[in-house]
């Protein structure tokens, strides 16, 4: 049997890791819930459910620019830290390993320092450039922090990748890029799909950098935070709903495809 301090021990830690868990997932579920409840104030109990918030966003042309602005920093975002991000990983596969992990090491660094930081780096960067604030300076901004992600992920799939196929490739008179795409593109393709959804997610979600280096302009987070400021009308769930959907989709389907265990 098992002694009674070991079941009131483990006892203990079940009620600990619920009661966390309802702390994380209680504002996530109230968000998504207001979003649909009819009520002009979010609190309960609920008047009915509606889909009015929803509709009066299709009417706003606040949040199609600003869902515009996302659109176009994600998607670019998603390109570029792939394509970077990949090559670096295919750099650093075919480096020993204590010398990829240092520069692994050193690339993740954006991701370590605090967004804050990093935004005031990025805006006194560009101040100095003289470069004018916009969707322009956002796209590279959030290539810093979404570039490790990619490596990270595609590295870790390219790590036990056999490299004498693409040396016998090259043998037989194939080119680089008809050897990429017909022998390394194959086997890490899952995992560069999943590093794009990653870095698409990770790009969405953000918000301090995004505020300090889009000027006058507004994305989905900082559209949200400029509704706050000023009420808070229940379209804001609505705006957090579709946001929440898209990261926690665009995530689970990028570790599904990807098989990261990282």
């Amino acid at each position: 049997m098992i002694p009674v301090r070991e079941r009131l021990a483990a006892g203990v830690w079940h009620v600990f890791v619920l009661g966390v868990i309802l702390f994380l997932l209680t504002p996530l579920v109230l968000v998504v819930l207001f979003a649909f409840a009819a009520n002009q104030i979010q609190a309960f109990p609920l008047e009915g459910l509606t889909l009015k918030w929803f509709a009066a966003l299709a009417d706003w042309s606040a949040f199609w620019v600003a869902l515009e602005n996302s659109a176009i920093i994600t998607g670019s975002v998603g390109i570029f830290a792939t394509a970077i991000g990949t090559a670096a990983a295919l750099a650093l596969s075919r480096m020993r390993v204590r010398r990829a992990g240092l520069l692994m090491t050193l690339l993740s660094l954006p991701v370590t320092i605090p967004p804050l930081v990093t935004g005031l780096a990025l805006l006194a960067s560009y101040a100095v450039l003289r470069l004018k604030l916009g969707v322009q300076t956002v796209i590279p901004s959030h290539l810093v922090f979404t570039q490790p992600f990619v490596i990270l992920i595609v590295y870790a799939r390219m790590a036990s990748f056999d490299h004498s196929l693409l040396d016998a490739a090259r043998d037989m008179g194939a080119s680089r890029w008809y050897a990429f795409r017909t022998v390394t593109l194959p086997i890490a393709g899952p995992s560069i799909i999943g590093a794009a959804l990653i870095a698409m997610a990770v790009s969405l979600d953000d918000f301090v950098i995004t505020y300090f280096t889009i000027g006058g302009g507004n994305t989905l987070p900082t559209l949200i935070w400029s509704m706050l400021r000023k009420s808070l009308s229940p379209s804001v769930n609505a705006i957090g709903t579709l946001v929440l959907l898209f990261t926690i989709g665009s995530s689970v389907v990028a570790l599904r495809i990807s098989k990261y265990r990282g």
